[in-house]
């Protein structure tokens, strides 16, 4: 589900993984915490699951790395076919065909539905939003986004995949100057098991943010039954540039994400994660440019494990088709190069 980049930010969808028994060592948000997104036409204008930063308020920490992350090309293998329609201003409806190959898991048709409520704090935020998606073997995934007042928001998110279900709920409180989030994750009262997670963003000066976030698990194959993360960042934003670190002390790691708008056609970053606990280290550059007068977006990535990543879309005007062109290449063992490629059709 490439979306343009004039569209909202709304994640694209992955396959969906067991939650994993530990935290992870990366600082950022565990990855055991989120289910994998719905699957959403790329047109469809919802308001961005975070209320864009004002003058003052530094945004939530958890999207902290946001900028940077959007100029990832979401690439995908083999040919996929989308299709929606809006039923009327606040619903609307998608199909999404994959065909797959290499990834058989990925293929099989899903249906999505995208609700969009009528209270409205901005031109640009409307809630409630109700997102989801289902496939042909009861595979769920479901999200709800709602705010109670302009400073006071709460998501709900939920998996079901093979019978398993995954979910968490949050609730974040938007001040002045800062963010504080609470997150409650696969939580098993019976069993004693689950995340909590807290999340805390301060602004100290127009153009920079300091927080912290604070992970607890439990759990019987937690190492000790019980353990707790915490972790710093930062965030400090320029005129046309952010950078953005999450520094975990415990796990000796760190996450650095930097995104820098060259002009209007052509956005940069780079991201590094390193762990010193795993002596693993990977380094990534992106770019998006926008070529005018074409209707077409190119997002294009390499990363330090030889990877190479680009997708195109390319609107067929006059007509109300996306053409999207995937392709992925590993050049880490030059005689053996992986390759994978894949064409899209987004109508509607």
């Amino acid at each position: 589900m490439g979306n343009s980049s004039s569209t909202p930010a709304v994640p694209a969808p992955t396959n969906v993984e067991p939650p994993s028994p530990t935290v992870p060592v990366t600082p950022s948000q565990p990855s055991n915490l989120t289910p994998p997104p719905p699957v959403v036409a790329p047109e469809v204008k919802v308001p961005n699951d975070v209320k864009e930063e004002t003058s003052t308020n530094p945004g939530t920490f958890e999207e902290m790395h946001r900028k940077c992350k959007e100029l990832f090309p979401q690439t995908f293998e083999g040919g996929r076919f989308l299709v929606s329609k809006g039923l009327s201003s606040h619903f609307q409806v998608s199909h999404t065909l994959t065909m797959s190959q290499v990834s058989p898991q990925d293929s099989g048709y899903k249906f999505g539905a995208t609700y969009i409520g009528t209270k409205q704090f901005s031109p640009s935020e409307a809630y409630p939003v109700l997102m989801g998606d289902i496939d042909p073997s009861l595979n769920l995934n479901a999200h709800i986004i709602h705010a109670f007042t302009k400073k006071v928001r709460a998501k709900l998110q939920s998996t079901v995949q093979e019978g398993k279900f995954m979910g968490q709920g949050s609730i974040d409180y938007l001040g002045d100057d800062f963010t504080s989030t609470m997150t409650l994750g696969n939580i098993d009262i019976m069993n004693k098991t689950g995340v909590m997670v807290g999340h805390y963003l301060q602004r100290v000066t127009p153009g920079v943010a300091l927080g912290a976030e604070l992970v607890y698990q439990r759990g019987p194959r937690v190492p000790g039954g019980e353990i707790a993360v915490l972790s710093l960042a930062s965030k400090i934003t320029g005129e046309n540039w952010q950078f953005t670190a999450n520094i975990c002390p415990s796990a000796i790691a760190a996450h650095c994400c930097y995104y820098h708008k060259v002009n209007e056609q052509l956005h940069i970053g780079a991201e590094v994660e390193s762990s010193l606990m795993t002596q693993e280290s990977v380094g990534k550059g992106c770019y998006q440019l926008e070529i005018p007068g074409g209707n077409a977006t190119f997002k294009g990535s390499v990363d330090s494990n030889w990877t190479v990543e680009g997708v195109l879309e390319k609107k067929l005007m006059p007509l109300p088709f996306t053409l999207q062109l995937s392709g992925t290449a590993n050049f880490a063992n030059i005689q053996k190069s992986q390759y994978r490629f894949g064409i899209g059709l987004v109508l509607g």
